[in-house]
């Protein structure tokens, strides 16, 4: 992460956009996704991406559905409920592939359950990337138990995996709902738990 002309700024790491900048919130209210995680999170993907969808809960920058669009991902959903966050979302999207981008603003609990909902109508899958506020920040203490029970409520027949990132202290369960635990790794403070369909 890189302040470039009083803009923070980070960059694509892989695939077709490699070396591209975008931008970050000037707000504190997103937190962009260390370059080390997210270079772990696509090497453990890798080509599984190429022509899926991906959808990013709490888009924030989109730097990591915009990393899965440059390594082959056939589409990316944004979700954001930050106006802020939403225009530099926008700006990002239009400077790498908007074709393939689409920005959800509002309530991410309201509205990755409707794009979930369209896609098993149209027999598609995607992977969903949850990366959520801390839980120690104002207003969130709630927000794993919220992740959580949102990921009981989802049909497994619409997914190919589901990556959360959370804080390392706050572990997350081996099996939820339809999904069981197939990979955790932890980066400091951050870390990732992956879940596949049981």
């Amino acid at each position: 992460m890189k302040r470039d002309d009083k803009t923070l700024t980070t960059k694509i790491i892989g695939g077709k956009y490699r070396g591209k900048k975008i931008s970050l919130p000037a707000k504190t209210v997103t937190r962009s996704s260390k370059a080390r995680l997210k270079e772990s999170l696509f090497n453990t993907l890798q080509f599984d991406l190429i022509d899926r969808n991906f959808i990013e809960m709490f888009g924030g920058s989109g730097s990591v559905g915009l990393e899965a669009i440059s390594r082959g991902a056939k589409r990316a959903w944004f979700v954001e409920l930050d106006r802020d966050a939403v225009k530099t979302l926008r700006n990002n999207c239009e400077s790498i592939d908007k074709e393939r981008c689409d920005i959800r603003f509002g309530d991410a609990f309201e509205i990755v359950p409707t794009i979930l909902y369209d896609l098993e109508r149209s027999g598609e899958k995607t992977y969903l990337y949850i990366d959520p506020p801390f839980s120690i920040r104002e207003g969130h203490e709630d927000i794993y138990s919220k992740v959580i029970e949102l990921m009981r409520s989802i049909d497994p027949k619409v997914i190919h995996m589901i990556i959360v990132e959370h804080m390392t202290k706050v572990p997350f369960p081996e099996t939820v709902g339809a999904f069981e635990k197939v990979k955790f790794k932890k980066f400091g403070k951050s870390s990732l738990s992956y879940y596949s369909p049981k």
